[in-house]
């Protein structure tokens, strides 16, 4: 249950009858604070002890924020995570358990929750006395005397009692709501934290999803190379065989058997080349090195393959690596009319760095090309980056940064 629903369960709850289970766990909740605040209520109360509850609260602030946190984890099912380690006080060589806003909870909220919470305690206790005072008093023997002094005030104080009961549900979600709104905007991380926490969450999330995708495509690869890939192989030779074996067939069976036979190697280069722009598994056998010379090699213009990875690579960031280095030749032979290009790779530093440039006119623009937004977000997706230096006439150089390990 997140605090959002808690707060408007709560508010929901001001309508509820007295009986209810959600008004006593209400009540057991708040309180629940009242031994954890005891100490500085002490020390108010007695200005002696001032300063010996204040180093009480410094030494054993770790433990009342668990306790704090146990409460609203057992009744209501709510996580208030625990700050940063940064943002924890140092005293020289002692680093105290808590920040400001866990003293300010510590010190000032949580002591006047606690006394709400007394409050809510005694309308409790007054509530059941007078709305079960009427019988009370019929009880007691009638020459007692009780039933004259009380006379005409009996059946008051028990309107009294039953109003009581009727309005201390109110004041005690709403107190139980205000203890919860001080836990999470005392106890837990502030603003700053819960933003660096959800941008590791989103981030662990993005890496998760980048690998899950690789994951298939590999899937897809292998399925395809290991089933419709072999199939079309063997069709392809059966057809080759027919086309070779039967001469003595008539032209126009002969004419369907090699326009069938060169179909299927049509339909399997295209499928090839599909598996190869899926995963290539030359990639996942033999690494990047081999996977790069295969690209530089079925390009159409030379290519110059500089290649030096002395650490580890992360296999999501080699596919981008390789579909990077594809994409960017692909675009070379596309637009840029080079008669040569060069490729390096590098890793230093924990990252990978790939530069590929060409002879060509230069004038790519990386806001105004398809091909170059599709390489900058596939280099984003595994927290890279990519610059393009293009001045008309050439060069055309392009640089990307890629982590080596995600």
């Amino acid at each position: 249950m997140t605090s959002t629903t808690l707060r408007r369960a709560l508010v929901r709850s001001l309508g509820r009858p007295p009986w209810s289970p959600g008004v006593w766990r209400d009540t057991l909740f708040t309180a629940a604070g009242i031994p954890l605040a005891l100490p500085m209520m002490l020390g108010i109360v007695s200005p002696d002890a001032l300063w010996p509850a204040f180093a009480l609260v410094l030494v054993c602030a770790r433990l009342m924020t668990a306790a704090q946190r146990g409460r609203l984890r057992a009744l209501y099912g709510v996580e208030v995570p625990p700050p940063g380690a940064s943002r924890a006080w140092r005293i020289g060589p002692l680093r105290l358990s808590l920040n400001w806003r866990q003293l300010v909870h510590h010190l000032v909220a949580g002591p006047l929750l606690a006394v709400g919470a007394l409050g809510v305690v005694y309308l409790w206790g007054v509530a059941l006395v007078l709305t079960t005072l009427y019988a009370w008093v019929w009880l007691v023997p009638a020459d007692a005397g009780v039933r004259q002094d009380l006379a005409g005030l009996d059946v008051l104080l028990t309107v009294v009692g039953v109003v009581l009961i009727v309005v201390t549900p109110w004041l005690t979600a709403a107190l139980a709501w205000l203890d919860v709104f001080a836990a999470q905007k005392l106890l837990g991380p502030d603003r700053a934290e819960a933003l660096e926490r959800r941008v590791e969450e989103i981030a662990e999330s993005r890496a998760g999803l980048v690998d899950a995708v690789d994951a298939e495509r590999r899937r897809i690869e292998r399925d395809l190379h290991d089933g419709a890939q072999q199939r079309l192989t063997s069709l392809a030779m059966n057809l080759g065989l027919a086309r070779r074996t039967l001469k003595d067939a008539p032209p126009e069976v002969m004419q369907v058997i090699v326009d069938a036979h060169e179909e299927a190697q049509a339909a399997i280069d295209e499928l090839r080349d599909l598996v190869r722009g899926l995963h290539p598994a030359v990639l996942e056998d033999r690494g990047l090195d081999a996977a790069l010379s295969g690209i530089a090699a079925r390009a159409p213009f030379p290519v110059h393959l500089d290649v030096d990875v002395t650490e580890r690579i992360a296999p999501t960031v080699e596919a981008v690596a390789y579909f990077t280095v594809s994409e960017a030749l692909t675009n070379v032979a596309k637009h840029a009319r080079a008669g040569r290009a060069d490729v390096s790779v590098r890793t230093i530093g924990g990252r990978l760095r790939l530069v590929v440039s060409d002879d060509g006119v230069g004038g790519a623009d990386a806001g105004r090309g398809t091909g170059l937004t599709g390489l900058r977000k596939r280099a984003a997706s595994v927290d890279g980056t990519l610059s393009v230096l293009s001045p008309l006439g050439g060069p055309t150089t392009i640089t990307v940064e890629l982590p080596c390990v995600l």
